[in-house]
């Protein structure tokens, strides 16, 4: 909900028109009786901080990543924009930027450009210096707003009905669309979800990717839409009109409505924390609004900010309701692992859900504008320090680390952490994946490179370190998994809206296309592909959840969605896959197959042969095959079973989960080379098969005679340079047939055939 506030006697006496925070949290508001005022976050006035000539149309501070002497950029309606420092000393001086007034003016995100948009139609690329650099674009009607792309190469700017992104390079592809049926007066281009909004005279709000589809349109309002703008971290964005100020969510529902007596709200700013926000009201007032009563659940335990400074928490099971005072103002907190972590403007506090009475708490330099948990730990993520991991006992373990880190551009999709691994989108190259350990924080060996750009990664949650895994979602809206340990990508499903890992089992949900997907066991895709469709659920969800859902929580059986409307919606799925998981991991196979058989499912049975499978427990993949009926993957195991080495089975066992290098360095590490060698003959890769024979010595007869007979039965000539130079090798079946009879002996002697 939103808490306005605003005095009673307006401190400016004409229309305010543009308002801007800076990063220590003092809010600037300009107005038409030429004055430009400073506010502290309660509301009250500050001083005056200094006067102009002419009327300011817009207003907007230099990024706080360019250093700690803030300046802001102010548009006139003379047509000149100035900077200028918190004391109202002009640096420099554009006069004549534009004919007529300049509308719009918004500094680059990286803080050494500055775009301006005037009523002559034009938009212009200025220096840090107050030098022109290009003119982006030229129209015959004025344009009102403008933003900047995330990575601050292309401009997004509204003229007459249409909105426009140009790359700042000439010569580069432009994209245009009409938006509106009226003038479009305000845009927000927000980097953290690459998402954009507008606001026009057609008194209505529209949010769009920046390809130009719609993704969401809300109805017309009594009045024209003056205002828009995201929070920095794109989970909310604010909208302004007459009287009105009205809090949604990034997929377009409102939370709440405020109706100050404000006039038109000409412009909205948020702070850099996400807390509150400032709007120019158009009879002379400021303003500020508070985000309150902000709910959040986890299993039993409800968490409510009913004040800025007090939190109440509410135990369904045990009948708890207590309140937490603190001694600042509550930015941001977390609920989730059976722990609340709670951030003011000055502490960490860290809960445990048996114990609200004791927390542990440490001092913080910044507020963290984002918290991500995990099941062991936790990171913080502020401007000053970037991320930060702690435990659940306060203690910090890691800062990961890398060039061109842009916190602030990161969002709750950005970055995941498990009880090893941090995982974090690169945000100036989102198609890369950076990976670090979360101990040390420093970066692990291999990066993964995506062939589009990832907007999302989660990681499990499970104990072992060998079990890690991610699932990452890319901008076609393509799910994938890979394991940390191994470099390859498995597409999961196309067309996905969201998608959960479960916090207590290895499972992962998704929503896509209407449908409610449930991987059970998404280990499936590195041991036997086949079995993935078969151990995966799907139920239509579309009527529950409708389009643009959002899943909330994935706990034991149920997956909590928020619709797109804001209402939640809970799904259940079958408890038995969990119980499964839990007997196959404490190694009981017989109570697994006595659930398999009791529950007479069989996407249960495939999941129980796919985790037999991994754990290379024959008898129960057998039965757990041939209760799927198939038939040819329980021939296949019962050939393993006569294998008489360990070492023989599992490299079956390896090559047949598809993993041919794995299978083959086995072999040679127990000087299995027959076998080594026979498996590559069985794949027809010839060379290496030869390439073994001869780094080993050892049957290159035995290679050269089945490279000759595989020709023979096809009627061809030899086309391998590399066996061309053993043409005068004689072949001697009887001579080899012996060898291999030896080599099985001996492996027979040394080995442990299969028992059972």
């Amino acid at each position: 909900r939103l808490k306005t506030k605003q005095l009673e006697n307006s401190r400016h006496t004409d229309m305010v028109t543009a308002v801007g925070w800076t990063t220590n949290n003092q809010l600037y508001s300009a107005s038409d009786d030429l004055s430009v005022v400073a506010w502290d976050m309660s509301g009250d006035p500050q001083n005056l901080a200094f006067e102009l000539e002419t009327p300011v149309t817009s207003l907007s501070w230099q990024p706080a990543a360019r250093g700690a002497s803030e300046v802001l950029a102010i548009a006139c309606s003379d047509g000149s924009f100035k900077i200028i420092n918190k004391s109202g000393r002009i640096e420099k001086h554009a006069t004549d930027a534009h004919k007529g007034a300049v509308i719009a003016v918004r500094w680059s995100h990286e803080g050494s450009t500055i775009a301006t948009g005037g009523e002559d139609g034009q938009v212009k690329i200025w220096a840090r210096s107050g030098m022109l650099r290009s003119t982006l674009a030229k129209s015959d009607r004025p344009v009102y707003s403008l933003a900047w792309s995330p990575s601050s190469d292309h401009i997004l700017y509204a003229s007459h009905k249409n909105l426009y992104i140009k790359h700042i390079q000439a010569g580069q592809k432009s994209v245009q669309w009409k938006a509106h049926e009226g003038c479009v007066l305000q845009v927000d281009w927000n980097p953290s979800n690459n998402l954009v909004i507008s606001g026009g005279e057609d008194c209505k709000y529209k949010i769009w990717d920046t390809y130009g589809r719609n993704l969401y349109s809300s109805s017309p309002y009594e009045y024209v839409i003056t205002s828009v703008a995201w929070s920095p971290n794109g989970e909310l964005f604010a909208v302004g009109g007459f009287d009105m100020v009205r809090l949604c969510d990034k997929t377009g529902w409102t939370y709440s409505l405020a109706k100050p007596k404000s006039g038109s709200v000409m412009n909205i700013a948020w702070s850099w924390d996400g807390t509150m926000l400032a709007g120019a009201g158009g009879n002379g007032a400021v303003v500020f609004g508070y985000i309150v009563d902000k709910r959040m659940s986890w299993e039993n335990v409800e968490i409510q900010l009913n004040e800025d400074n007090k939190i109440r928490v509410i135990d369904v099971i045990h009948e708890i309701s207590e309140e937490l005072e603190f001694r600042d103002r509550v930015i941001n907190f977390s609920l989730g692992y059976e722990h609340l972590v709670l951030t003011t403007t000055s502490q960490c506090y860290i809960y445990n859900v048996q114990n609200w009475q004791a927390p542990s708490r440490f001092d913080i330099k910044e507020p963290a504008s984002l918290i991500f948990l995990s099941s062991k730990y936790f990171a913080l993520v502020d401007l000053t320090n970037g991320i930060q991991i702690y435990n659940f006992e306060g203690r910090l373990m890691s800062n990961p680390k890398f060039q061109g880190l842009r916190v602030e551009f990161l969002n709750p999709g950005s970055l995941s952490l498990s009880t090893d691994v941090v995982a974090v989108i690169d945000t100036a190259n989102p198609k890369t994946l950076r990976l670090f350990d979360l101990i040390s924080g420093k970066p692990l060996a291999n990066n993964f490179e995506h062939n589009l750009d990832i907007i999302e990664v989660q990681a499990n949650q499970v104990e072992h370190a060998a079990e890690r895994k991610l699932c990452i979602l890319d901008s076609n809206r393509d799910l994938f998994l890979t394991s940390v340990h191994r470099n390859e990508m498995m597409k999961l499903s196309t067309m996905v809206d969201t998608f959960k890992w479960s916090e207590k089992s290895d499972m992962i949900s998704a929503i896509t296309d209407g449908n409610l997907l449930v991987w059970y066991y998404p280990n499936v895709v590195y041991t036997d592909k086949d079995l993935m469709q078969l151990s995966r659920s799907s139920r239509n969800v579309a009527s529950d959840v409708g389009k643009m859902s959002v899943i909330d929580s994935f706990t034991s059986s149920l997956v909590t969605v928020r619709r797109v409307d804001g209402r939640i919606a809970t799904l259940s799925i079958s408890p038995y896959p969990a119980l499964l998981s839990e007997s196959a991991n404490r190694g009981q196979w017989e109570k697994a197959i006595r659930l398999c058989r009791f529950v007479k499912d069989p996407t249960l049975w495939a999941c129980l042969a796919a985790m037999a499978l991994y754990s290379r427990e024959l008898n129960t993949a057998e039965i757990a095959l041939a209760a799927i009926d198939e038939a040819d993957k329980v021939q296949f195991i019962n050939y393993v079973k006569l294998i008489p080495s360990e070492v023989g089975r599992n490299a079956e066992l390896a090559r047949f989960c598809r993993r041919p290098q794995e299978a083959e360095q086995m072999l040679l590490q127990a000087r299995m080379y027959y076998r080594a060698i026979k498996m590559n003959i069985r794949s027809f890769k010839w060379e290496r098969a030869l390439e073994i024979a001869l780094s080993n010595k050892k049957h290159i007869d035995t290679v050269i005679a089945y490279r000759r007979k595989f020709l023979e039965a096809g009627g061809r000539e030899e086309s391998l340079e590399k066996f061309k130079q053993f043409s005068d090798l004689e072949t001697d079946w009887v001579a080899i047939k012996t060898k291999i009879k030896q080599e099985k002996e001996s492996e027979a002697m040394q080995g442990k055939p299969f028992e059972g």
